[in-house]
């Protein structure tokens, strides 16, 4: 067997880094209030998983459950504003040790996937969801829009967390709802 040259040898050891730093674990917040965290958030953009990928006027609302998880509702209109109304109710289970900013979320038992509170300002008027597969990742906001300085300011702390902005899809929201 011939031994590896030296370049060979330094794209093998680039190509592993880069697939360790793909999967890093996400940072976090130290300390998630789940009281104050509970309630209504706007997706203001999203790098969407499948089922949400033509979404509008997307909400993602939590309600702390008495058994310490989190019952969770996703609702958002299919392909436009009067589009057909889709909705999903994971639960979330708070992974110990992680400040209440880790949580598991629970569509279909047993599988949990990770969701990592990466970010939310003091007055949690803003929130980064993301996972450290890279690959998903939310904005929200308690109201339907963010003034565009403070969307880029969190755009920026998205691509500080490793992901490729230029996925970002801006959730078209439109309240109230036009009626039927």
């Amino acid at each position: 067997m011939r031994p590896l040259s030296h370049s060979m040898l330094g794209l093998l050891t680039a190509i592993a880094f880069t697939g360790c730093a793909a999967n890093a674990p996400m940072p976090h917040v130290d300390h998630l209030d789940l009281q104050r965290y509970m309630g209504a958030w706007y997706v203001i953009a999203a790098i969407p998983s499948y089922p949400e990928r033509h979404a509008y006027n997307a909400v993602e609302s939590y309600a702390l459950l008495p058994d310490g998880k989190i019952q969770t509702t996703f609702r958002f209109r299919q392909g436009s504003f009067d589009g057909p109304l889709r909705t999903m109710h994971p639960v979330g289970t708070v992974r110990p040790g992680t400040g209440q900013a880790v949580w598991g979320m629970q569509f279909v038992w047993p599988i949990k996937a990770e969701y990592v509170v990466a970010y939310v300002n003091a007055d949690y008027g803003n929130v980064i969801v993301a996972r450290s597969k890279r690959d998903y990742v939310w904005i929200m906001a308690r109201t339907p829009g963010l003034p565009e300085a403070v969307y880029q300011q969190l755009t920026a702390r998205v691509a500080a967390l490793g992901y490729d902005t230029h996925k970002l899809r801006k959730v078209p929201q439109q309240w109230p709802e036009p009626g039927p």
